[in-house]
């Protein structure tokens, strides 16, 4: 596929939410793996995240989806496709410092409404779903690396090493200490 562009008037007319120029051309957020019409109203995204699209079929064909919030192809998309993209962009960013409003923002939608249907959907919150993916993570650089516990905590997107061992031995029943040790003895014991 050929790379089009983001030229700075394209991306004047983004953050001026041109209208005039829907169908002319979609953006694509890379972080968020969402595509938007030029109108679209939610949070400007970094210039250096925006990719152009010509088409939606190219947009989609790139593994982009459509915004919740602008509706680029015209369809309203049903909260199981949204949140679907919202566990997306989860698993995409959760090294980085999220919390509920940003994931929101970034996602194109209310925080309300976020937590609401994620939770309906998934039975857990968008920020438990974070966590447990954080969680994951560290667990696997615990078993594969010999990392230190605090750069594994920060590397996998806890806030601080305390935290990080406090929410790890809540949540797996010994400290990230003891899981490594344990793995060492199933290895060689």
């Amino acid at each position: 596929m050929k790379k089009h562009l983001l030229t700075d008037k394209k991306w004047n007319e983004i953050i001026n939410n041109n209208s005039q120029l829907d169908g002319k051309f979609y953006y694509g957020v890379t972080t968020t793996k969402i595509f938007c019409k030029p109108s679209c109203n939610s949070k400007n995204p970094n210039r250096e995240n925006v990719i152009i699209f010509k088409t939606i079929q190219e947009a989609q064909s790139m593994g982009f989806r459509p915004c919740k919030r602008c509706h680029p192809h015209g369809i309203r998309l049903s909260n199981e496709e949204w949140i679907v993209q919202v566990k997306s962009y989860l698993e995409l960013n959760f090294k980085k410092k999220l919390n509920l409003n940003t994931i929101a923002e970034d996602c194109h939608g209310s925080p309300y409404y976020l937590q609401r249907t994620f939770k309906n959907i998934t039975n857990q919150t968008p920020l438990s779903y974070l966590s447990g993916l954080r969680l994951n993570y560290a667990k696997n650089l615990l078993q594969e690396t010999e990392l230190p516990i605090n750069k594994i905590s920060i590397d996998s997107g806890f806030s601080s090493d305390t935290y990080f061992m406090t929410f790890f031995k809540k949540q797996v029943g010994i400290t990230p200490s003891e899981f490594r040790q344990n793995l060492k003895g199933d290895i060689y014991g």
